[in-house]
């Protein structure tokens, strides 16, 4: 099944499954001919996903990842694990003056620590076959680009990306590869659901890419594929952005 790009006789979590971009993760992987874990928060969408994917010996665990012992828990129930890709993220947009405590916390809680906790603890359970892979989707934003009202956002964003370099060199010597994609805009669900806070003309917006369209999460999926299988070998500590060029600008 393509060659060096199959996920044939891979066994893979994926977590932020439940919606957008790690879903679609979650389903061509599926296609690909991984078998998968997938995680969630909510246990009724991320069912939904395990309906829609093809193959046999597929699992779900709902958890939340921002909780120490509900990621431990989790954990310790998973297979052997081949490769990872975390997908659970969420965003904010709001000026730096009005800025909370709370919001920085609950932000990089989610879109940082629980990434670095869960990896910790899949090292540390020697959950991770040789080789493997792990794959983080950050973003454009902090690190290649920011837009108005992203600052806590392009923060989180930055810190996952410099979290896996430096897990990259801790991590090659088990035969462990780390990586990063960083999309750009993409349309899924939260898209569609923020079109107000965004508060301009989408075919305006299209137009800030040069190839004049936003990415779908499949895009960002196949990325994600590549840096997965074994086409990606000698691929580590990498930042794989998928823009539409939007970066170039």
């Amino acid at each position: 099944m393509n060659g060096r790009f199959s996920l044939e006789g891979k066994t893979l979590l994926v977590t932020g499954a439940s919606s957008g971009i790690g879903r679609c993760v979650a389903v061509e992987c599926a296609k690909m001919g991984a078998k998968l874990v997938i995680n969630g928060r909510n246990q009724e969408r991320l069912n939904q996903t395990l309906s829609i994917l093809e193959g046999v010996g597929h699992q779900a665990i709902a958890a939340d990842l921002s909780d120490h012992e509900a990621v431990s828990a989790m954990v310790e129930q998973l297979p052997q694990l081949d490769g990872v890709s975390h997908n659970a993220g969420v965003t904010s947009i709001g000026m730096i003056k009005f800025i909370k405590a709370d919001d920085w916390q609950a932000l990089s809680q989610t879109n940082v620590f629980s990434a670095i906790w869960l990896t910790r603890c899949l090292v540390a359970k020697k959950k991770l076959n040789k080789p493997a892979s792990v794959v983080f989707t950050s973003s454009i934003s902090g690190n290649d680009s920011v837009r108005h009202g992203e600052a806590l956002y392009a923060a989180t964003k930055s810190a996952l990306s410099g979290f896996a370099k430096a897990a990259a060199l801790d991590l090659a010597p088990q035969g462990i590869r780390v990586n990063c994609v960083h999309p750009g805009m993409i349309e899924t669900e939260l898209f569609h659901s923020s079109q107000d806070a965004l508060s301009q003309n989408i075919d305006e917006l299209k137009k800030l890419f040069p190839l004049k369209r936003f990415g779908a999460p499949e895009d960002v999926a196949d990325g994600v594929i590549y840096l997965l299988s074994d086409a990606s070998l000698w691929v580590t500590g990498t930042e794989l952005k998928i823009d539409g060029g939007y970066t170039l600008i």
